[in-house]
């Protein structure tokens, strides 16, 4: 599986995982020329921009500890693009998913980041 293949998986399994949490998936993958979002969700009108970091394993740190305040940085800049584009004036927030091993789990959510 290339990790273009394995990301997608992850991000799969994420978007399964939200709409199980009743969430609807917006998108997956908004992309602009200096951004992306994973995955643009809603529930309770409210919109959840997700990342998700999958790791075969936590040797080298969980998924959720390559969430830097760079990579911070990066997620509000893109909500915020995506905000803009759609004309949304309700509320959002950022959250994320970890995805981890090769049965591809979801072992960890993070809200409000």
């Amino acid at each position: 599986m290339t990790t273009v293949e394995t990301g997608r998986r992850a991000e799969n399994v994420a978007a399964d995982f939200l709409r199980r949490k009743g969430f609807e998936i917006l998108t997956q993958n908004w992309r602009t020329r200096w951004c992306e979002i994973d995955i643009v969700a809603m529930r309770d009108q409210e919109v959840c921009f997700c990342e998700v970091k999958y790791r075969r394993s936590v040797r080298q740190g969980t998924g959720l500890d390559y969430i830097t305040p760079q990579k911070l940085h990066r997620m509000r800049f893109s909500a915020e693009s995506w905000v803009h584009a759609h004309a949304w004036m309700g509320r959002y927030y950022l959250a994320a998913i970890e995805v981890t091993g090769s049965q591809f789990r979801v072992t960890h959510a993070v809200k409000d980041l």
